[in-house]
């Protein structure tokens, strides 16, 4: 079973990279390759200071060791003690122009192993889209991608990772989303093993489908300091979620990953201001309104 992700999950980030790349047309991608001590190792991908990306990651692990983390045998408290596998693929893209959404998306496949019974294996993962200046036209292309793509799978698929996404990626000390949502699952194995690798496949393939028309369409978009000192701070945003409560950012430092691995999701320039309020009737004060789940196809 681990074969055939493995060889999905390379191949995978292998696309991803020729895609930004191609986008961009002037960053390339550093690569940093890493072997972790307790077993396993990583492919870390990084694009800096492009035309088009001013940060991004594109990263690929496979670790194992003796004892689940307690990021992922919260959820399942019968399987802490066993060893495990982990494999995924994550990815963070900062644009460089504040028109253009930041991105994330992720695959991923855990299997819980003990000494005389089969091993417990689940699937997770999703892509999720955040905006500073959104567009409808922009939200509701990447929510009908991600609907479509659920569609072979089942009508509830699609409304009910949909839910998920709004509900997982949600500052709750800020009483806000962190984007417009997208797809989120875990602990996927509801299916056979082929039907979820096949729809691991879906989410993978269908999150280029999603994002690379929205930041074709946005790129060229004139911007200033003002929408460039706005972008720094919803970033603040970004950075607070994932260091508060993004699960496998957890998973990552309890498994001994490797932290510039880990912390690669994070932007390269962000800014905290005090009590911060935009005008009213601007363009940063609109985009309050997108940060609550909200139906889009």
């Amino acid at each position: 079973m681990i074969g055939d992700v493995k060889e999905y999950l390379l191949d995978l980030q292998s696309r991803l990279i020729e895609a930004f790349e191609a986008l961009d047309g002037r960053a390339q991608c550093r690569a940093d390759d890493w072997n972790r001590d307790e077993g396993g190792g990583g492919r870390t991908r990084v694009i800096e200071n492009g035309r088009v990306f001013e940060k991004g990651g594109i990263n690929f692990s496979h670790v194992h060791g003796r004892n689940l983390p307690e990021a992922a045998s919260a959820r399942r408290p019968e399987l802490a003690g066993r060893s495990f596998q982990a494999l995924g693929v994550s990815v963070v893209m900062h644009p460089q122009n504040p028109y253009v959404p930041t991105s994330h998306a992720n695959v991923r496949f855990f299997s819980a192993e003990k000494d005389g019974e089969a091993p417990v294996w689940w699937f997770g993962g999703g892509f999720d889209l955040t905006p500073f200046y959104p567009f409808d036209k922009d939200i509701q292309h990447w929510h009908t991608t991600a609907r479509d793509l659920c569609q072979p799978f089942g009508d509830s698929v699609y409304p009910r990772f949909k839910r998920w996404c709004d509900e997982y990626f949600y500052l709750k000390h800020r009483d806000e989303t962190r984007g417009v949502g997208g797809l989120f699952f875990d602990d996927l194995n509801e299916w056979d093993f082929s039907r979820c690798l096949d729809f691991i496949k879906a989410v993978g393939d269908g999150y280029l489908a999603a994002y690379l028309p929205i930041v074709e369409r946005r790129l060229e978009t004139p911007y200033g300091k003002r929408q460039r000192a706005f972008q720094a701070y919803r970033r603040g945003r970004y950075a607070e979620f994932n260091l508060v409560w993004d699960r496998g950012t957890l998973f990552g430092l309890q498994s001994g990953g490797r932290t510039e691995s880990i912390l690669m999701s994070l932007p390269p320039v962000a800014c905290w201001r005090y009590d911060y309020q935009p005008e009213p009737d601007t363009p940063e004060a609109a985009l309050s309104a997108y940060l609550k789940p909200a139906e889009w196809v």
